[in-house]
């Protein structure tokens, strides 16, 4: 029989940890004097206590290591369960949004999706404000030991190709992982720390720089304006920028870095791979907007580079209503959403590895056709690639295709239009944020969807972010018999 306590052990520890979190933001309210102060303290008690209760209830259940059904119930039910937990500030704060509402910024935030109901952000409490700014950090930062520590031991979507390069975890998840999270930890809040000093440096107030910081190094988007990062101009796009090209980069390099390891950084084909693929869609994107803007091509530059490394990291931030720069630019935000960053950075959606292994099996088949009796090998990052990886990616691509026709088809049946049906689901898949389209496009929010929308996107962004056959494993008979 499953044992469930390690795995509510772990839960229970995270969410206590979610509920310490939730006295920052309190201190930011006593100190703004708005009163709002007392929703936090709610929500941090009672985060805390069910935290604190569950991992002593279930203590004496822990052993040194996770079976691989543990670790698969684990990975799914920690966000699911810290959004529940999220959304208390929501649903007892100055927006006394609706448990649906509540729970979908929560996901979203926690996802580092970025999408949201909430409208008039500049108007709200500054401790509502960061805390969607400290979720996206926490998300950003776990989804990271997630792909690099629990994902390759799951052998899901083809990660396991980066096994080795995580320090083998096989058998000893719980130390390995605690290894691993503390060198990326420092990197993370080390890239985190410079961000915020260098929108301070720009001019950016010590509040917005605080909150911003903490949603581009995590890819995540939560602004503190209705105009995302309109509301911020010039020096400071290229600033977020960078570091949005940073976060999206594997960490696992950085900790090869500060070790002295400089080349695998620079060597890696996803990184190459990456960068050239940002070059090539600015500079397209910039040509074309350059005939809308004839006179100002610094301006197109500038902004067809900050929205286009937004939305392909999944960051989700936008600087301008890019529905009016014509459908061929438009469409090209649908598509390079679908393609996100590297492996085992804060980024989202399929990643560049998966298609570099997709491009290198057809080219692998396109020559056995001519040569049948040859003999070849698929090659990633000069290392020959196992048939079950590429099986595991071919997988992957397979059920997101699919996941994502359903969820086009079933928004549509709740009354919503084709654009907005389609862009959602893959906004909400690929934990991009913003779709397309005059309601959830860039200029506008997630707030006016019914609540079967709300339900389908919310239950859509945990199936991404968990590179979903983590979470379709746990929804098989199969997998509660063994």
């Amino acid at each position: 029989m499953l044992d469930l306590r390690p795995v509510g052990y772990v839960i229970g520890l995270l969410v206590a940890v979610l509920g310490v979190a939730m006295l920052l933001p309190m201190l930011v309210d006593i100190a703004e004097g708005r009163g709002h102060w007392p929703v936090f303290v709610q929500s941090a008690l009672i985060t805390i206590l069910t935290g604190g209760l569950m991992s002593v209830a279930c203590a004496n259940g822990v052993k040194e290591g996770l079976t691989i059904q543990q670790t698969f119930l684990l990975t799914t039910s920690v966000w699911v369960a810290l959004p529940l937990f999220g959304a208390l500030p929501f649903m007892l704060g100055a927006t006394e949004a609706r448990f649906i509402d509540a729970f979908f910024e929560a996901m979203s935030g926690l996802t580092t999706t970025g999408s949201t109901v909430l409208s008039g952000l500049q108007d709200l409490p500054k401790g509502l404000l960061l805390w969607r700014g400290i979720m996206q950090w926490l998300g950003g930062i776990g989804i990271i030991v997630v792909a690099m520590v629990f994902l390759p031991e799951l052998r899901v979507g083809g990660m396991q190709i980066f096994k080795s390069e995580a320090f083998d975890t096989m058998g000893k998840i719980l130390p390995r992982a605690g290894q691993i999270a503390s060198q990326i930890s420092s990197i993370y809040l080390g890239l985190t720390m410079a961000c915020a000093v260098v929108y301070l440096i720009l001019g950016m107030e010590a509040f917005d720089a605080t909150v911003h910081a903490l949603t581009t190094v995590s890819t995540g988007g939560f602004s503190n304006y209705d105009e995302s990062f309109g509301a911020f101009k010039g020096s400071f796009e290229y600033a977020a920028t960078a570091f949005m090209i940073l976060a999206a980069l594997p960490f696992v390099r950085y900790v090869q870095l500060i070790n002295g390891h400089g080349q695998p950084l620079v060597r890696d084909s996803q990184v190459l791979v990456f960068v050239a693929t940002i070059a090539v869609v600015a500079t397209v994107m910039t040509v074309t907007l350059m005939f809308v803007y004839p006179q100002h091509w610094s301006m197109s530059l500038r902004e067809s580079l900050f929205n286009s490394v937004s939305i392909m990291t999944g960051t989700g931030y936008a600087s301008v209503d890019y529905m009016g720069w014509g459908p061929f630019i438009v469409s090209m935000f649908f598509f390079i959403g679908l393609i996100g960053g590297c492996a085992g950075s804060t980024t989202c959606s399929i990643k560049i590895f998966r298609y570099q292994l997709l491009f290198a099996s057809i080219k692998m088949q396109l020559r056995r056709i001519r040569s049948p009796n040859g003999v070849f090998v698929v090659r990633y990052d000069k290392r020959p690639v196992d048939e079950e990886v590429l099986s595991s990616v071919m997988s992957f691509f397979m059920f997101f295709v699919v996941t994502l026709g359903l969820l086009s088809v079933a928004l549509s049946l709740t009354g919503l239009d084709f654009i907005t049906s389609v862009s959602g689901a893959a906004t909400a898949l690929s934990n991009v944020g913003p779709g397309l389209g005059d309601e959830i496009g860039p200029a506008g929010n997630f707030g006016g969807l019914n609540d079967a929308a709300k339900w389908m996107l919310t239950i859509a962004m945990l199936l991404g972010r968990l590179e979903l056959l983590a979470v379709y494993a746990i929804l098989t008979v199969n997998f509660w018999r063994a």
